[in-house]
């Protein structure tokens, strides 16, 4: 994989690209490099579709046909965002039990490997970033989701409900999440 011998700021996939397909390409890229911004170039422009890319790690997409300064305007959104390069990282975060290793895209809890979606560790790793400090609604959905996004909480909300059923001992009363009203 090119992604190992060169540094990249940013990758733009297509999802209709020849062997794996777009789809798969973005979660392995994802998966090796959590941070690495990617937008995909899409034919298809439904919700589902959507949903589907972003979960697989795209950053961004771009509908077909486009206007290449819409391209490069993403581009630009997405690179300042970044700040990491394509190297993977190997330093871990060890908060309470719960122990992050972003290099490996690895969580582990009491040594039991736990099975995050690529959002699901993407979000938890920010958060881990910033263990005992509140992170705004609006700058979890930006770092998350993309430039365009900061009111769609109920993806938060989704979202963060989903972590806490994997990585809280009683999703009910969480220990590693928590919300601060009107804030974060």
């Amino acid at each position: 994989m090119r992604l190992r011998m060169v540094t990249y700021e940013a990758v733009l996939l297509d999802i209709n690209m020849p062997g794996i397909g777009g789809m798969e390409t973005c979660r392995r890229i994802f998966h090796a490099y959590p941070r690495l911004p990617i937008i995909m170039l899409t034919v298809r422009d439904e919700e589902e579709d959507k949903v589907e890319e972003r979960d697989a790690g795209a950053h961004d997409y771009v509908t077909k046909p486009f206007r290449v300064r819409e391209l490069t305007a993403r581009l630009r959104a997405a690179i300042p965002g970044s700040k990491t390069t394509a190297v993977p990282s190997d330093s871990r975060i060890v908060i309470g039990d719960l122990v992050l290793n972003p290099g490996r895209y690895r969580i582990e809890k009491f040594g039991q490997e736990i099975h995050l979606t690529p959002k699901e560790f993407e979000m938890l790793h920010f958060l881990m970033q910033y263990a005992g400090r509140p992170v705004p609604h609006s700058r979890l959905l930006t770092s998350i989701w993309g430039p365009e996004y900061g009111n769609e909480r109920e993806y938060l909300r989704v979202l963060i409900n989903q972590l806490r059923k994997k990585i809280e001992d009683d999703p009910t009363r969480p220990t590693y999440i928590l919300t601060e009203s009107h804030v974060g």
